[in-house]
């Protein structure tokens, strides 16, 4: 058990008052903010490079089972959607910018947009860009530990979406 001492109410509502523009974040805060301010745009990228796939092939899927699969790239690309609005959301509460720049978004993105021209192709591909966005968002998790335990939340609400898209699309994978 750690010895962790409780701040009393005086304690609180003086340190509340210091640097008030800084608005959620306080001087407890301990994590690098401009490292996880990049972390999250960085992530916001992947997300949008995400979507942008994803519509595609909602609207690209063509053949005999076109019509699951296109399912479940427009289910997709909502979510990833959400996502991006959670992470841009976050990014704000930090004091940071979220990065929408076209230009910036594919060279920001940890996963690549990569089109895939077979409905098999474009499974395939959403597939990589799925463990992707697995790998890093684990490893942000871990990086990020108990020094911005609500970044570390949105990432791991997140991460359990990401792996039930890896799911979704390694089944399908196998029924192509």
């Amino acid at each position: 058990m750690t010895d962790i001492k409780l701040s009393d109410k005086q304690t609180l509502r003086d340190r509340a008052r210091k640097n008030v523009e800084e608005g959620a974040v306080t001087p407890g805060y301990s994590a690098d903010r401009e490292e996880i301010i990049r972390l999250l745009n960085e992530s916001l990228a992947t997300e949008w490079v995400c979507v942008l796939r994803y519509k595609r092939h909602y609207f690209m899927a063509d053949g005999i089972k076109a019509h699951v699969a296109a399912e479940e790239f427009l289910e997709h690309a909502n979510q990833e959607m959400e996502h991006a609005d959670k992470l841009a959301e976050r990014i704000v509460q930090l004091g940071g910018e979220p990065e929408f720049n076209p230009d910036l978004l594919s060279k920001n993105s940890h996963a690549q947009y990569v089109a895939g021209k077979t409905l098999k192709e474009m499974v395939f591909e959403d597939l990589v860009a799925e463990r992707i966005a697995v790998d890093s968002y684990r490893e942000i998790i871990q990086y990020i530990g108990d020094k911005d335990p609500t970044t570390r939340r949105i990432f791991e609400e997140i991460l359990a979406q990401e792996e039930e898209h890896a799911d979704d699309m390694a089944d399908l994978l196998k029924g192509l």
